[in-house]
């Protein structure tokens, strides 16, 4: 009887929690309205919408530029990078609280064990004449506690801690994407510097040439000394230029070296220069940026968790309901603890309700609601700040092609007049200073073209980032 009591009375708490209201809001999504196009697509042909058939595995992005050494060292960041590695325990973390979050909906069911020697003072009022003196008192309590979640508190709770689960494995694919997304620049500054340093060298054997003519020139009456003295300045002027840029590139490199996680101290990526125009890469439509960028997702899921815990102040308004029941067995002679006489128990709900709290719970709940705004400002702000991001590397695309195009012509009319010069410079018709000043022209736009090159590589990379490197917010564990 009494056990099929207890059966009730849990059957009936169990399906009045399980019909329970939850307070507060349901989640709806900040409305962010997009354009229609990126204002780029109109410019270029390069940055269409992506075709629903492109079978390309966008979430190794940087395997485009089809160089097997970044791929190797996409792949060890991945996998050995300490940052990422703190991301995910990050969200360890935050899934684990929502495991803790749940165990809330169930019963607390605790058994103890006690035994102690007791002693009754003989003085002690009202005390019978024939109880005994010393006795032992063996004791095993068992206590079951169960909230029923009648107004939807915990389960706005759980709501929360799921929705900051998620956005702490959105972060975890941003802090991947941004962390990969620099050892990329970085790569290709490396070989952007590797290129620039080709271009000296060959300058160098340029200006060699030159000093030498200058002193066969010297020699034969032809040249001043101080022609001589121009052409070494010249060529040991490019030779620290060259030797200047040793500094950048170990810099970059222990960069990397960070990125893949191992020491710098004796990390080495070998020499070779940077070549080729940027690949085309699809833009696809700015509401895209939405589902493709993981710190948009990791924003708009503190939304949702902010959201829920205005349900979870609300419900503090509403009666706190708790079922209980205690059983124990106890004797002073542990033979007996298992008698049925040793036997005790108790069961019953228990209610209550704050009457007065000076608007304690209406601070709560208007605490609540301005923090769901301020994360929904946040998230608003990180979507605009995504259209900008694309915007921006697809305008550096275009106007860098722009600039490459001019800066060649650049190159060809520099290398004609220092030819020009030169044999005006061999037949006596001109003074070295014209040469000089020719071939400073022409480096200065060689190197100009080199840095181009470097730079539209480093644009199309970072537009690559921008648009979320092909993840997707699909890919959000559910908890």
């Amino acid at each position: 009887m009494k056990a099929s009591y207890l059966t009730k009375m849990a059957a009936l708490f169990g399906a009045l929690a399980i019909a329970g209201c939850k307070v507060g809001p349901n989640y709806k999504a900040p409305a962010m309205p997009a354009p229609p196009a990126y204002s780029e697509d109109g410019h270029n042909g390069a940055w269409t919408s992506a075709k629903p058939a492109d079978a390309a595995d966008r979430g190794a992005w940087w395997t485009i530029y089809g160089d097997a050494e970044l791929n190797d060292l996409e792949q060890r960041c991945a996998t050995a990078n300490q940052s990422i590695a703190a991301a995910l325990h990050a969200y360890d973390q935050a899934h684990d609280l929502v495991r803790q979050t749940k165990s809330s909906l169930y019963p607390t069911v605790s058994l103890g064990a006690a035994a102690s020697r007791n002693r009754i003072s003989s003085t002690r009022p009202l005390r019978p004449s024939n109880a005994a003196q010393d006795y032992w008192d063996f004791l095993i309590p068992l206590n079951i506690s169960w909230e029923p979640d009648f107004w939807g508190r915990i389960r706005r709770q759980i709501e929360s801690s799921s929705a900051n689960a998620q956005s702490a494995a959105a972060e975890l694919e941003n802090t991947r994407l941004s962390l990969q997304g620099t050892l990329a620049v970085s790569f290709f500054q490396l070989r952007g510097v590797d290129l620039q340093a080709q271009l000296l060298r060959n300058t160098l054997d340029a200006y060699a040439q030159t000093l030498k003519l200058t002193e066969d020139r010297f020699r034969g009456g032809l040249s001043t000394e101080s022609d001589v003295q121009q052409a070494k300045a010249q060529l040991e002027g490019t030779r620290a230029q060259l030797i200047d840029l040793g500094v950048g590139r170990a810099q970059l490199e222990h960069t990397i070296a960070v990125l893949v996680g191992v020491p710098a101290t004796g990390f080495h990526i070998a020499e070779r220069p940077l070549v080729g125009d940027p690949p085309s890469i699809p833009a696809g439509i700015p509401s895209e940026i939405l589902q493709r960028r993981p710190d948009i997702a990791a924003a708009e899921r503190l939304v949702a968790s902010a959201n829920a815990q205005i349900g979870v102040a609300k419900a503090a308004y509403y009666p706190t309901i708790v079922l209980g029941a205690a059983g124990s067995v106890e004797s002073s002679q542990i033979t007996q603890l298992f008698n049925g006489g040793s036997a005790g128990w108790n069961a019953g709900p228990s209610a209550n309700e704050v009457l007065f709290d000076a608007g304690r719970r209406r601070a709560q709940v208007d605490f609540a609601v301005a923090q769901r705004e301020q994360a929904t400002a946040l998230y608003r702000d990180q979507v605009l700040s995504a259209f900008r991001d694309v915007e921006d590397q697809l305008s550096a695309l275009r106007i860098l092609e722009e600039e490459a195009a001019v800066q060649d012509r650049a190159i060809v009319a520099a290398k004609r007049s220092t030819e020009l010069s030169t044999l005006r410079y061999k037949r006596g018709l001109a003074p070295y200073l014209e040469v000089l000043t020719n071939q400073t022209i022409e480096l200065t736009d060689e190197r100009a073209a080199a840095a181009l090159v470097a730079q539209r590589i480093l644009a199309s990379a970072r537009l690559q980032v921008a648009l979320g490197g092909g993840w997707s917010s699909t890919q959000l564990p559910q908890n």
